[in-house]
């Protein structure tokens, strides 16, 4: 990190009303696209994809991830199980190729859960933010993701060291955006909603479910898109952050 980058972390003001931060995980601190790419780079060399058919690694994440987030929405509802959205998102995924092979499908699945978390491709500056963070405020996470998937993401990641408190919605029993899993990690960590606010990339279930549970909000836009949404704050980079709290 360039010599004014670490100036910006270094000289921040920390008066601040806030004494808890929570973040997310995923697309907050751990690149979900890079590291998604990089795992299915891995799985195409196994299953000899190309070959098949998938002729584009972008491409394949493009349509994956459509799939994934739709199957994901209907995972917060509890509509479908995590085997069903671990297996569909790539069964459906494959067939967009005109592979129709469930037992692919069933590998790739299992290949995915077991390679993607030991991918470690960070944002940048979250690591010089958390460092930030942790000197002037107790941290805790709030994730959705599968309990066995998130834990070897934040041990491969060196991440544990940075907070308090680590809050799984398979935990909890509620996913965001359900206010109760806010709730939750707020009782856990021991903290108020008052003094608490939440960092996260999704406007639906991160900002809006702590915004619910009656926390600020620190909306993580990287690629700045356009939104009507209602947050507190909002950044594009961690390098904001001392900027605001």
């Amino acid at each position: 990190m360039h010599e004014s980058q670490e100036g910006i972390f270094a000289m921040a003001d920390n008066s601040s009303k806030y004494k808890h931060i929570f973040i997310d995980l995923d697309k907050t601190i751990w690149d979900f696209e890079s590291n998604a790419l990089k795992t299915f780079e891995d799985i195409f060399k196994k299953h000899n994809l190309g070959a098949r058919g998938v002729n584009d690694l972008r491409t394949f994440l493009k349509v994956y991830t459509r799939h994934n987030n739709l199957l994901w929405s209907h995972y917060r509802k509890n509509e479908i199980k995590k085997e069903v959205l671990n297996f569909r998102r790539f069964e459906w995924t494959l067939r967009d190729f005109n592979i129709n092979d469930p037992i692919l499908a069933t590998h790739v699945a299992e290949d995915y859960v077991s390679l993607s978390p030991q991918k470690t491709i960070l944002y940048p500056y979250v690591i010089e933010g958390l460092n930030y963070l942790k000197q002037h405020y107790d941290l805790h996470m709030i994730t959705n993701g599968f309990e066995e998937v998130q834990q070897q993401k934040i041990d491969n990641c060196d991440l544990r060291k940075y907070f308090k408190t680590i809050t799984t919605s398979e935990e909890a029993g509620v996913k965001k955006p359900d206010r109760r899993i806010f709730d939750y990690a707020l009782k856990k960590a021991n903290a108020s909603a008052s003094v608490s606010i939440m960092i996260g990339d999704d406007l639906g279930v991160d900002i809006e479910g702590a915004g619910n549970a009656g926390m600020d909000q620190v909306f993580f836009n990287p690629e700045g898109i356009a939104h009507n949404g209602k947050c507190t704050y909002e950044i594009k980079s961690w390098m904001e952050i001392p900027q605001i709290i």
